[in-house]
């Protein structure tokens, strides 16, 4: 059935553009048929020849359209109104023709009745074929009457005026003759009103469209031409005019509409009050009789249409007016938002006033939303935004810039004045506020900073005030004036950041690896992937470098993926060189609890076809604070898929011997803040000790790292250590350096163990 309508449309198309060529031929050899007959015969030897003719041409017009209206039912009621409009328009014309001789008929006959009658038609055609339905309707009619009448009123005062005094009786005859050259040029007006209002795209439719009624217009003005006779007497020629009008229009009508992709648009103002004045003019100057009517009926519409479209531009200013209001307030607070402090940045800077912009966020907000509800959360917001309104000034701008974010628009850019009234904001917010029957005081963190000289846009503003905020939350100070230098987002940075996004793409990113040591066997069991950066101007760049550029830069995905790629492609090539290394990846908590990165690792471990176990997957205790069951869940999966896991950094985060006995952990790594001063610090070496003891009763490996010195080693191992990583032993190296390192260690550990006493350890690492 489908194939079957795919058919019956490509056939239908196929009629279509075969009828275009086929009309035209029509029209051209009917012409010259007859007016070869009229130059051989004085007699109306051509009357018959246009009968047919236009019997044919009438019929392929209609068998044309009527498909195009089948094929295409989006445009069926456009092109049924042209049908309409032109079947008329045939019968009008039969009605002429079937007088013998058309020359003695009077004008106007009554078949003219049948030609204004088909203008509906194509009136109508012309409103239903437009590409695109304004949303405002009431608007768009509105500004069609305004064209529409303003230019018939002109037309008609320009054109019958100077005739009036010729046809006192009250110019019927005029104003038939006058009004279908004058109705022609409407619809061409119309079109091209269309298309300034963007309902109508520019193309060769449109062009054919004008051109069709122009044509028209010039053919029906032999009518004026023929007043003095007062019959009709039309030349072949005016008929293959009006022939090629209808092919002209046919043609537009039936070819394929392109979409519409412009916006609307309004008609100006000063088209308005023009036409407005003109209408008054037209209604004081026009004629007697009947070519008065038919000035004053367009001039009267045109009134009333220009004072409804200005009745409804009031109310849309005014409406207008309104929603910027608005578009201006939080609904919650009714305070200003972020747009309205915008604005005001916008408009300070262009002015060059010194301003202070700060701004607050709330701490432990989201607390309260997850403890006492939406609801009570949003109280407090009002509360907050009431109490802060009142402390503040009236020249002051306070603004809620979302969540529990607010921005205050000071007048000056002195930064102690400034971290003055900082201050005291957050003196205001302390004092309890009552939600839901408790006493609530809110910490909050401010960043501040002043407009400069080559601040150009409201958002350079807000940004450094964000950096500023975001370092008063991390020091905790509670306010924060904006420094350069702890801004991660300084141009220095983002160069840094695109150069990170390029290296990533073009394979500059490696990884190194730093040794794990057994401490009992002495032999070389591990490594540790830590990646690098080699930038082809500037050399290595280590990791502290550039972590938190691609932290900043949403580069740490793509980053975490190449690094876990590369450590497991290197742990293939160590298990089939006979090196049974484990290698341990360390991940970020973001990483860790997106999902996302897990999924790749496992699919690089399967396509390597090595163990799962020979990978260890490092987290700091970070991790498990962002999201504790989460984190949890997660860990479990990697130990079921066969992964070992640990804990990195141990000691310097949450700590909790809670996650410790739930955590499906196997291995702790102590801080290297602790190991390296074990020799000398009681504090430190007291808490190695007994973290090593802890781990031990919980089955668990500890990782020593950061060890750098004999001493160190010789402490730690007589602990219990179970693992030594640090610069003593060797710092990192490339990856191709790691084989031959690996066997010149285990061969010399063998050497040292077989010939020293036990429990003697190396002091002494591989050159």
């Amino acid at each position: 059935m489908v194939a079957a309508r795919l058919r019956s449309l490509r056939d239908g198309e196929t009629l279509v553009r075969v009828l275009g060529p086929v009309g035209w031929v029509v029209i051209v050899g009917g012409g010259l048929s007859a007016f070869f007959a009229a130059s051989t015969d004085s007699s109306e030897a051509d009357q018959p020849i246009l009968v047919v003719t236009l019997a044919l041409f009438f019929t392929i017009l209609m068998v044309r359209i009527v498909t195009g209206a089948v094929i295409w039912p989006s445009r069926r009621l456009a092109l049924i109104a042209l049908a309409i409009g032109i079947l008329l328009w045939a019968i009008g014309s039969a009605i002429l023709n079937a007088a013998v001789p058309a020359s003695a008929t009077t004008f106007p006959a009554p078949g003219e009745l049948f030609f204004l009658a088909s203008y509906l038609g194509f009136a109508a055609f012309v409103v239903l074929d437009a590409t695109s339905r304004s949303a405002r309707a009431e608007t768009a009619w509105l500004d069609a009457a305004i064209v529409l009448g303003g230019t018939a009123a002109i037309a008609g005062g320009l054109l019958l005026t100077p005739f009036a005094s010729n046809f006192p009786e009250g110019g019927l005859p005029l104003l038939v003759a006058v009004l279908f050259p004058l109705i022609d040029l409407v619809l061409a007006l119309v079109v091209v009103g269309q298309w300034a209002l963007s309902a109508r795209p520019w193309s060769w439719r449109t062009a054919s469209l004008i051109a069709g009624f122009v044509l028209m217009a010039i053919a029906d003005s032999s009518l004026v031409l023929n007043l003095s006779s007062g019959t009709y007497a039309f030349s072949i020629y005016l008929d293959m005019m009006w022939g090629a009008a209808f092919m002209l229009i046919a043609g537009a009508a039936v070819a394929p509409r392109p979409p519409q992709v412009s916006i609307a648009r309004r008609l100006p103002g000063g088209f308005l009050i023009a036409s407005f004045i003109a209408a008054i003019v037209l209604l004081l100057v026009r004629p007697q009789g009947v070519l008065g009517w038919a000035i004053s009926i367009p001039a009267a519409v045109t009134l009333l249409a220009t004072g409804a479209r200005l009745a409804v531009a009031l109310r849309e200013s005014r409406q207008a007016g309104e929603a910027f209001q608005l578009a201006q307030t939080d609904d919650l607070t009714g305070l200003p938002n972020r747009r309205a402090i915008l604005r005001a940045l916008d408009d300070g800077i262009a002015a060059q006033q010194p301003m202070g912009l700060m701004l607050l966020d709330l701490d432990g907000f989201k607390e309260v939303n997850d403890t006492l509800g939406h609801s009570a959360g949003d109280t407090l917001l009002e509360l907050i935004a009431l109490r802060m309104r009142d402390s503040l000034p009236q020249e002051i701008l306070l603004a809620r810039i979302g969540g529990d974010e607010f921005a205050i628009l000071v007048h000056d850019d002195d930064e102690l004045d400034l971290l003055e009234r900082a201050q005291a904001i957050r003196q205001t917010l302390l004092a309890p506020a009552k939600v839901d029957g408790m006493d609530l005081a809110m910490h909050a963190s401010l960043g501040i900073t002043i407009r400069e000289p080559g601040d150009a846009r409201a958002a350079d503003l807000l940004r450094r005030a964000d950096v500023a905020m975001y370092e008063a939350k991390v020091t905790r100070s509670g306010a924060q004036l904006y420094d350069v230098q702890r801004d991660e987002f300084s141009r220095q940075r983002l160069r840094m950041g695109e150069e990170l996004r390029r290296a990533l793409q073009k394979g500059h990113i490696v990884v190194w690896y730093q040794p794990k040591i057994d401490a009992m066997t002495q032999m070389a069991v591990g490594m540790e992937a830590l990646v690098r950066w080699e930038h082809p101007e500037r050399g290595m760049i280590p990791p502290m470098a550039f972590l938190s550029v691609a932290r900043r830069s949403g580069l740490m995905h793509e980053l975490s993926e190449v690094v876990a790629r590369l450590a497991v492609a290197d742990a293939q090539r160590w298990q089939r060189a006979g090196l049974d290394l484990n290698v341990a990846i360390n991940l970020s908590p973001a990483e860790l609890l997106s999902g996302k990165l897990l999924p790749l690792l496992y699919d690089f471990i399967h396509r390597a076809e090595i163990p799962s176990h020979v990978i260890t997957v490092e987290v700091t205790e970070d991790t498990f604070l962002a999201d504790p069951e989460r984190a949890r869940d997660i860990l479990t999966e990697v130990r079921r898929q066969g992964l070992k896991t640990s804990i990195d950094d141990y000691g310097t985060g949450f700590s909790s011997l809670a996650y410790l006995r739930d955590l499906p952990v196997t291995e702790l790594k102590m801080d290297r803040s602790f190991v390296a001063t074990v020799c000398t610090d009681d504090r430190s070496r007291l808490i190695v000790s007994s973290t090593i003891d802890m781990a031990h009763a919980l089955d668990l490996r500890v990782v020593a790292e950061g060890v750098e010195s004999a001493a160190v080693t010789a402490e730690v191992v007589a602990m219990g250590v179970d693992l030594l990583q640090g610069y003593h032993m060797s710092p990192p190296m490339p990856a191709n350096q790691v084989e031959a390192w690996v066997r010149q260690w285990n061969e010399q550990s063998m050497i040292a163990r077989s010939s020293d006493s036990p429990g003697h350890w190396r002091d002494a690492s591989v050159s």
